[in-house]
């Protein structure tokens, strides 16, 4: 949920007792009207305050965590699972890896040169990051503890998923109703980066290897499945919208 105006300013007076709201605004790149329209209504988005701690080189997970709503970030990161690193790896990314461990194993690539390698990751997050994320943590009922908890429509939590977005509050939420780190569902929206939330270096990557070919295979086959299924809809929304401005006229 929005941050507390009162709160806030007391936290920025913490950091930077003598900047004035144009000094903080110029370095963190937050507009000064954004910041006033928030101030205003009493509700200040955390974007805001990730995006001024970065430019205090302050943690943003520590620095959410001065607030009352956020205080289960405090203390020692809590290391996602393996499920949560994957979901966190592109669709693309988990495709270089098919081919690059095929063409291993068939002997491909330049016989003269060292063996395929896939490229560098894509860095969190990515197209299908929130929703790859809660099937990774969902045992089947998560989506239904997560509604009850926040009053949210289960429509309305779906809708978001789809999308590939979600509210700090409920990312958080989602988090405590499956019971992993907090900071998940932060790294999913691109809120926070990897190394914010305090994930190993190469976390990802190295939850990748464990895979085994098979179940590389099936996950990739998976995620192309969902992904046809999206472009499929686009495709047919894309004519339905063709068709009504051609009656139109």
């Amino acid at each position: 949920m929005p941050l507390p105006a009162k709160a806030f300013q007391r936290w920025l007076h913490g950091i930077a007792p003598q900047a004035s709201t144009a000094d903080i605004c110029r370095i963190s790149g937050v507009k000064r009207t954004t910041l006033a329209q928030q101030l205003v209504r009493g509700k200040v988005a955390e974007s805001t305050v990730v995006s001024i701690s970065r430019a205090f080189n302050i943690n943003p997970v520590a620095a959410l965590a001065t607030f009352a709503s956020y205080s289960e970030l405090a203390g020692s990161p809590v290391l996602p699972t393996a499920a949560e690193l994957v979901s966190q790896i592109a669709t693309m990314d988990l495709l270089s890896a098919v081919i690059a461990r095929s063409a291993g194993a068939a002997g491909g690539g330049d016989a003269d040169g060292p063996p395929l390698t896939p490229a560098p990751l894509t860095p969190a997050p990515h197209t299908t990051s929130v929703k790859n994320w809660v099937d990774a943590i969902d045992d089947g009922e998560l989506r239904h503890r997560v509604s009850a908890a926040t009053g949210i429509a289960p429509q309305n939590y779906s809708a978001q998923l789809t999308a590939n977005r979600l509210t700090p509050e409920l990312a958080i939420a989602t988090s405590r109703a499956a019971g992993v780190g907090p900071t998940g569902g932060l790294v999913a929206t691109g809120m926070i980066t990897e190394s914010e939330a305090g994930w190993p270096p190469g976390a990802r990557q190295a939850a990748l290897d464990a895979l085994s070919d098979g179940e590389l295979a099936a996950l990739a086959g998976e995620r192309l499945q969902a992904l046809g299924r999206t472009l499929k809809r686009q495709e047919q929304d894309n004519q339905q919208t063709k068709t009504i401005w051609e009656n139109l006229g």
